[in-house]
């Protein structure tokens, strides 16, 4: 999962930034409105977490200009104001939740996998695809009961590619959902994680359509 994390404190950003890399998400950091504005108009992401109190555009800004872009990504605000009237205003605003700072990091976690099954309209945490069983919140993948052990971009990727089961998703989505604009990464890094993926799953079970990207079919009893 890819997450734009918009936060000028540097401390809480970092803060930020250091754990959900922990969980195993991609994340890019922007300190300021207008650059968040510039980012969401030209890249994808799979949450948006947004700090009120931004410098250049504020965050209340920020989210009704990318709604009214035609935006969709779910947004989680964060703020320091604690008053009925603000939660309100945010969420009428068009964010999708909230988070009153301080707040604790596993919290955070929890929220952002929260927001992301309602905006693929799935009620409850686990994937079950066929046998296989993928739990986002333990991070943890079962094939007939059996525990599959999963390095953290292998599970994003797996993850990603679950929650479009019957869609292609281009390369540069995954690639996307596994590195942010900071990291170094070779041209056949995403090959290389599928690649270990069949070899953990089956070779079938990730489908490449060439030209185009990746996809896992739509379980039988789906179809």
């Amino acid at each position: 999962m890819r997450i734009l994390l918009v936060e000028d404190e540097e401390l809480i950003g970092s803060g930020i930034c250091a754990a959900l890399k922990h969980f195993g998400y991609a994340v890019d950091w922007l300190r300021d409105g207008t650059s968040a504005i510039h980012s969401l108009k030209m890249e994808k992401f799979d949450v948006i977490i947004l700090d009120i109190g931004l410098p250049k555009k504020n965050g209340l800004e920020v989210l009704a200009e990318a709604r009214q872009y035609g935006i969709k990504t779910p947004v989680l605000l964060l703020t320091a104001r604690d008053t009925v009237m603000d939660r309100i205003t945010g969420l009428d605003t068009g964010a999708d939740d909230y988070l009153i700072k301080p707040f604790d990091l596993t919290e955070l976690h929890a929220r952002i996998r929260a927001l992301q099954r309602r905006f693929v309209d799935r009620a409850t945490p686990t994937i079950v695809y066929g046998s296989l069983e993928l739990n986002p919140s333990s991070h943890a993948v079962t094939v007939g009961g059996n525990l599959l052990n999963l390095p953290r971009r292998e599970f994003a990727l797996l993850h990603k590619l679950l929650e479009s089961t019957g869609q292609v998703i281009s390369r540069e989505s995954l690639m996307q959902t596994l590195y942010g604009w900071d990291e170094d990464v070779d041209s056949n890094t995403l090959e290389v994680h599928i690649h270990n993926l069949r070899k953990k799953l089956g070779l079938n079970f990730i489908r490449t359509v060439r030209g185009v990207g990746y996809m896992i079919d739509k379980a039988m009893s789906e179809t």
